[in-house]
C-alpha cells in the first residue's frame, strides 16, 4: 500500500508541471557571457551593435539597455546573438539574459558605455523607418522613410530588384528624409531600398537596406467542400468547416488567412459570427438549433481581399 501511494504522489507531482516544463533545460542559474560594447566602452557612431555568446537552453535573449540614471530606454527579445540598435549621444548600461518557456537565467553583469555622434559618417548608420523589413505591400506609391541622421547633410536612396538584379529607382541628393518612388509601372515582385547619407567630407560607409513585396493580385475565390451544402448537423457539436483554394499562380505568393462568416440567411445580410483561420479548415460548435450559412474568403499579408466562396447551407437539429 505505502508503495502505491508513493506511485501516486509521484505521479501527482509530475501532473502539476507542464510538458514545456519538464522538457525545457533549467537555466535559472547560468549567466551569459556579454562580447560588446565591454565595460567603459566610447563608440562613435549612432548605432551600437551588441553582442553576446551562445547560452545552451535558451530559446530567446532579453537586452535591456538603461541611461546612466536607470532609466529603461530598451526592452527587446531576440532569437539571435547580436542586434543593432541606434541610440543618441550620451551614458548607458547594458545587459542580456537568456530565456526559454519555463525559465529565465541570470542577467549578465551591467556594463557601461558611452556613444558620441561625430561628423565623420563613415561608422554610421541610417536607421531606416517604414516599410518595415520584408511587408507585403499592395500599392505602389510607395513612400519611404527613415530617421535623420546627425551631421548628414543629403541622402541617396536607391530600390534593387531582387530577382534580376536591376536598379529601378535612385536620387541622389535628398535633403528630406523621405521620398516616393515614382517607378512607372511597377510591377509585383521582391525589391531591396537602400539608403545612404552624405556630408561635405564623408558620407556611410554602406547602404543601410530592407526588403519589400509588392503584391497587387487578389487570392483565389476559395470553394467549399464541409460540411456540405443542405446537410444537418447536430446541435452542441464541434463542426469542423474545410474549403480549398487553387495554388496561388502570381509572382509574389504572401501568406493567405481567411475570414469565415455564418449568417441566418442566404444574402448574408444578417452575419451572426465571424471567425479567423490560417489553414484551410475550423471548428466551431453551435448550439441554437435553427437554418445557417457559411462562407469563406481569403486575404493575403499583403491585404488583398478576395472573393466570398459561395454559401453553403446547413441545418442545427
Amino acid at each position: 500500500m505505502k508503495t502505491i501511494n508513493k506511485l501516486i504522489l509521484i505521479v501527482l507531482t509530475i501532473l502539476t508541471y507542464s510538458c514545456e516544463d519538464i522538457l525545457e533545460e533549467d537555466i535559472s542559474n547560468d549567466t551569459i557571457q556579454v562580447i560588446s560594447p565591454i565595460k567603459d566602452a566610447v563608440i562613435e557612431s549612432n548605432v551600437v551593435n551588441f553582442k553576446w555568446n551562445t547560452l545552451n537552453g535558451a530559446d530567446n535573449y532579453r537586452i535591456q539597455v538603461f541611461e546612466s540614471n536607470q532609466i529603461l530606454v530598451l526592452d527587446s527579445l531576440t532569437t539571435k546573438t547580436n542586434i543593432t540598435l541606434p541610440l543618441k549621444a550620451g551614458n548607458y548600461i547594458w545587459r542580456v539574459r537568456g530565456e526559454n518557456y519555463a525559465y529565465e537565467s541570470i542577467y549578465s553583469f551591467p556594463l557601461n558605455f558611452s556613444t558620441t555622434i561625430p561628423s565623420d559618417l563613415t561608422n554610421q548608420q541610417v536607421v531606416l523607418s517604414s516599410p518595415e523589413n520584408e511587408k507585403f505591400l499592395n500599392f505602389i506609391n510607395i513612400t519611404l522613410n527613415w530617421l535623420t541622421l546627425e551631421n548628414a547633410t543629403s541622402y541617396s536612396a536607391r530600390v534593387i530588384n531582387t530577382a534580376t538584379g536591376q536598379e529601378i529607382f535612385y536620387k541622389s541628393n535628398l535633403t528630406e528624409t523621405s521620398v516616393t518612388l515614382d517607378v512607372a509601372n511597377l510591377t509585383d515582385g521582391n525589391y531591396e531600398w537602400r539608403v545612404k547619407a552624405k556630408n561635405a567630407d564623408s558620407e556611410t560607409k554602406q547602404y543601410a537596406a530592407r526588403k519589400f513585396s509588392l503584391d497587387t493580385s487578389k487570392p483565389n475565390q476559395p470553394k467549399n467542400i464541409s460540411p456540405a451544402d443542405n446537410s444537418t448537423q447536430s446541435a452542441n457539436s464541434s463542426i469542423t468547416y474545410t474549403w480549398s483554394i487553387a495554388n496561388d499562380a502570381g509572382t509574389v505568393k504572401s501568406p493567405i488567412s481567411y475570414l469565415i462568416e455564418f449568417a441566418a440567411d442566404a444574402d448574408f445580410n444578417s452575419i451572426i459570427q465571424t471567425q479567423n483561420s490560417n489553414s484551410t479548415t475550423l471548428q466551431q460548435p453551435f448550439s441554437t438549433a435553427g437554418v445557417y450559412y457559411w462562407r469563406v474568403r481569403a486575404i493575403d499579408g499583403a491585404g488583398n481581399i478576395g472573393t466570398n466562396s459561395t454559401g453553403f447551407k446547413f441545418t442545427l437539429n
